[in-house]
């Protein structure tokens, strides 16, 4: 392979293209990414950003670093190629262009395997001087044709590929070096050059499916470093080889076909791929179909197209009904479908057949029967059954049912049931066996979807449904319902109001006359004959009753048969009140308030009159001529047909409340007049014509209700107080309890215990020393209640009946009191043995006091003498021993 050559001249520093047209030859087959020529754009200050394009974008594409590449794989024509490479400054947008014209290298003829094997060498471009001109020429670069290198090389290993060298070597000493993928960058040490012959070589073999071309880039520098020549562009294309098999995308396809379909009906579409190279050979895949199951009606059901995977049918006979699924096995091979060098791999394609509507549904009888009650609706009368050959539970299988005679009226429906595929002839309007015995429908039965073209069948199917109409007990019903009577009010009780009657649709039915009874009568003013439904009042009727709205009063009665089962019906009797003048107007509102001077400020009363037109308004207003004060005080004045106005005659009234008779006549014929009496509260007003506090609460009064009000106040708070002594009460009984109680920690046994507090003696106190000169005035009961004892008490014997005292008074020495007191109990035959726990009272748990026991009674009361106890009693013997025992 020899080198491309192409040259332009530099002859100023002119930021642009070199040149406007370039031409560079090429090899005649272009492969996609293959690097064509390097185009060269010179930018005099060196900071502009370049941004290169090509006319033929589809075609070409222009690096960033001015190479040229290849878009695609094609064929060059013997003419020359032209497009147009720009170049734009992404900052300031300025565009330049330069033709670019390719034309394919010419065949090189005569050459031998021999010297095609032979290690090419690569040369670096050369630079020449014109020593005639001052102006320096440069040889433009060369683009190096690509190296094509089998993928899965046996070796040996390293392969020499090229051999890379500079016309300089000769004067200098050079080194040489290549970089990009595959040589110093991931993944690296694929490829090597010797630095001193610039040998390069392949150190592993290729594969093709992960890396499809390396673009190395070759470097010479002198053994100082320094560059001596421009790097050129090495591209080393990975020739494919066959090395691996189809592949389907899914190992199971699922396709449809619709039954009965012609043949070249399309199926579905199997795709393979191969993960060689799709332009040769290698990756070029066919199809075939190498079994079908089953292999009914024919084997050969289905073909394939072999470039496309396309299946589609070539034979007639799909019938879901027969063959509802068929499975065919696909294989691909490439190297076009060759099946010595190719590689094969197969997949399952899963055809089903679907329903289409060829079967029309079938009555299973020529005629059905049923029966119905009359007067029932929503009643299924009779079950229709079809039968049906396509696939349940589809358009092509559902049934849908109509009349097509033998019920006018539209009396019954048909409903389809979704799971049975029955058809329900039901009742939706009431039939009167009195009027239809019998009906005889036919029906009809198609599917939901039409019938496809060309079957031979009927596209529905008939039959006759014979229904018989069941004769059953009807309500009676009143004629007319309802009925309407217009009678004046005040008709007296035993008055004859009207008749009604009902009738009884049972004409072929045994029965007695009917009977009546009253259902309803909110007033309670009618009642009914049982027997003729002659209908009499038993009261007045009143048209202004809270019964009657808008004049009508409603009244409902029952008549009843006595059939099998009893059967009974309601009609409602409508009475329009027409009005009589039968009530007097009256005064509204009752109470009104004015002031004691002549001021506008008139009363606006309003007559009011239960009665209507022509018995009411407008309405006639006079005061009576007895007593005499009122036409002197009052004056009054009808300002329209139901109102008038109250005021007074003179200048002044006093204060207080006045009742003011008012005559009211209404319009009816004849008139009906009433006194009204209007209780009119004078009072003192203030500048606004409203009357002052004082007056209004002085006029006023207190009511009723404010006096009920204040009694039950006072009642709640009389019980309040009560409730609150008795709980007082009982809590001083609780107390009084509490203290007669002692707690186990609080137990006299062993314990001294602290009775009184007796402060600083008697010359700091002042006590009523008669208190204890006679004790047997003191209540035992108010100290100790009876009943109460302690837990700890001795059992509950008859109380000791200590002598009697005398009521003498003492002579004031209270030791011959306590003496007397000492002997009375020493000699009390009921007293307990002299060892037992003698309980004296409950004095309540705590003391202000401290603890006896760090007294020390030897230093305290060493100096006292207690032999004196010995002589107090058995009682006292306990602390005579203690105290008076001496040192032991």
């Amino acid at each position: 392979q020899a080198p491309i050559k192409a040259t332009c001249e530099d002859l100023s520093c002119k930021t642009g293209f070199p040149e406007d047209v370039h031409s560079a030859v090429v090899s005649r087959s272009v492969h996609g990414g293959q690097p064509l020529l390097n185009v060269r754009f010179r930018s005099c200050d060196g900071n502009k950003k370049i941004h290169f394009g090509s006319s033929e974008p589809e075609d070409f594409r222009v690096g960033e670093d001015g190479v040229v590449y290849a878009e695609r794989s094609f064929q060059l024509s013997a003419e020359p190629t032209e497009f147009v490479v720009s170049a734009q400054d992404k900052e300031t947008q300025e565009e330049w262009q330069m033709r670019v014209k390719l034309t394919p290298e010419p065949a090189f003829a005569g050459s031998s395997e021999k010297d095609q094997k032979k290690i090419q060498d690569i040369i670096f471009p050369w630079q020449q001087y014109k020593h005639s001109s001052p102006l320096k020429r440069q040889k433009r670069d060369w683009v190096i044709p690509p190296i094509n290198l089998p993928e899965n090389s046996r070796g040996p290993f390293p392969q020499e590929l090229v051999r890379i060298r500079s016309d300089r070597d000769k004067s200098l000493s050079l080194r040489y070096s290549v970089t990009g993928p595959g040589a110093d960058q991931p993944p690296t040490g694929i490829f090597i050059i010797n630095p001193i012959s610039g040998q390069l070589s392949v150190t592993k073999p290729l594969d093709r499916e992960q890396i499809a071309s390396f673009h190395l880039r070759a470097h010479a520098v002198d053994v100082n470093g320094n560059q001596v020549e421009n790097p050129i562009d090495i591209v080393i294309n990975v020739i494919d080889m066959n090395d691996n098999r189809p592949e389907f995308l899914h190992q199971v396809w699922n396709g449809t076909v619709p039954e009965g379909s012609k043949p070249g009906t399309y199926v579905m579409t199997v795709t393979a791929i191969d993960a060689d190279d799709p332009n040769a050979q290698n990756g070029m895949l066919r199809y075939r179909i190498l079994s079908q199951a089953p292999s009914s009606p024919s084997p050969n059901m289905f073909t394939i197209n072999n470039e496309t995977g396309d299946i589609i049918t070539v034979a007639a006979g799909l019938d879901r009904e027969k063959v509802q699924q068929y499975t065919l096995i696909i294989q691909a091979t490439d190297m076009e479908g060759n099946p010595t060098y190719g590689l094969s791999n197969t997949a399952t394609a899963v055809i089903t057949v679907t329903d289409v509507n060829d079967n029309p549904p079938e009555f299973t009888a020529m005629t059905f029967y049923g029966e119905v009650p009359e007067n029932r609706v929503d009643v299924i009368v009779a079950n229709l059954t079809v039968t049906d050959k396509d696939q349940p539970h589809t358009p092509a299988w559902n049934a849908m049912y109509r009349m097509t005679g033998g019920d006018p009226t539209g009396r019954f429906t048909i409903l389809t049931d979704p799971n049975s595929n029955d058809g329900l002839v039901t009742v939706v309007k009431p039939i009167d066996f009195e009027t239809n015995r019998m009906f005889v429908l036919t029906v009809a039965a198609e599917n939901q979807v039409p019938l496809a073209k060309g079957i031979q069948h009927p596209p529905q199917s008939t039959a006759t449904v014979s229904i018989t109409v069941i004769d059953v007990n009807e309500s009676p019903y009143f004629v007319p319902n309802p009925k309407l009577v217009r009678q004046e009010e005040g008709l007296l009780a035993g008055s004859i109001l009207t008749t009604f009657t009902a009738q009884d649709p049972d004409r072929y039915m045994q029965q007695t006359s009917l009977r009546y009874s009253k259902l309803s009568d909110p007033a309670n003013w009618l009642k009914i004959d049982p027997v003729n439904g002659q209908i009499t009042t038993t009261a007045v009727l009143d048209r202004e009753s809270i019964y009657v709205q808008n004049n009508m009063y409603n009244a409902t009665f029952l008549a009843s048969d006595n059939g099998i089962p009893p059967m009974s019906g309601t009609g409602t009797l409508q009475i329009h009140l027409l009005d009589i003048n039968d009530n007097a107007p009256q005064v509204n509102p009752k109470e009104a308030t004015t002031c004691e001077t002549l001021q506008p400020n008139a009363i606006n009363i309003t007559a009011v009159d239960p009665d209507i037109d022509p018995n009411a308004g407008p309405f006639a207003f006079e005061l009576p001529d007895t007593p005499a004060s009122i036409k002197r005080n009052w004056t009054i004045v009808r300002i329209s047909g139901d109102h008038a106005q109250l005021s007074l005659r003179i200048r002044f009234l006093e204060a207080g409340i006045y009742d003011v008779p008012i005559v009211i006549t209404d319009s009816g014929n004849p008139h009906a007049s009433s006194t009204s009496v209007l209780k009119v509260k004078v009072c003192q007003c203030d500048i606004n014509g409203d009357c002052t506090d004082v007056d209004r609460i002085v006029g006023a009064g207190l009511g009723t209700g404010a006096i009920i009000a204040i009694l039950l106040c006072i009642i709640i708070l009389l019980i309040l107080v009560l409730m609150f002594v008795v709980w007082m009460k009982r809590r001083d009984k609780e107390r009084q309890a509490k203290q007669l109680l002692i707690d186990p920690e609080d137990d006299v046994r062993d314990n001294i215990l602290k009775y009184d507090e007796e402060g600083g003696g008697e010359e700091d106190q002042d006590y009523d020393l008669s208190q204890l000169q006679q004790p047997d005035t003191v209540e035992p009961d108010a100290i100790k209640p009876v009943g109460i004892r302690r837990l700890d008490e001795r059992p509950i014997h008859a109380e000791p009946q200590y002598p009697v005292r005398s009521a003498a008074p003492h002579p004031g020495d209270i030791g011959d009191f306590i003496n007397e007191g000492l002997k009375a109990a020493d000699n009390d035959p009921t007293a307990p043995p002299y060892d037992s726990l003698l309980v004296f009272d409950y004095e309540g748990s705590g003391s202000t006091a401290g603890s006896l026991s760090s007294l020390n009674s030897s230093s305290s009361g060493g100096e006292q003498d207690y032999d004196y106890l010995n002589d107090w009693g058995p009682r006292f013997k306990k602390l005579a021993d203690m105290y008076g025992g001496g040192d032991d």
